[in-house]
């Protein structure tokens, strides 16, 4: 077994979390799915992978992703992976998908 490889490969890890696709605004999960967020987004078929960083790359335009983005900072977490059926996180805004945005 190569253990320099593998130890190397942990260095590089970056971690992730999944969260519900319903602590974005309607608009917000739109741009999602266009790939137009102004962040490095990945768009799936039921959400998508949001790339924050830590130290952030970028900060989001978007309020209710930078939001997100700020406290996954300081958790220490890199990727956002927002899910129709991923978890919901106490203390996080919930927007109906039928919410209006100004």
């Amino acid at each position: 077994m190569n253990t320099a490889c593998i130890d190397r490969l942990r260095e590089l890890a970056e971690s992730i979390t999944t969260l519900s696709l319903s602590h974005l605004q309607p608009a917000t999960r739109a741009k999602l799915h266009r790939n137009d967020l102004s962040v490095n987004a990945y768009p799936t078929e039921f959400g998508g992978l949001v790339y924050v960083g830590s130290p952030p790359h970028r900060t989001p335009v978007e309020t209710d992703l930078a939001l997100i983005a700020g406290l996954s900072s300081n958790a220490g977490i890199e990727w956002l992976f927002f899910d129709a059926e991923g978890p919901v996180v106490d203390g996080l805004p919930v927007f109906d998908s039928e919410q209006s945005t100004p």
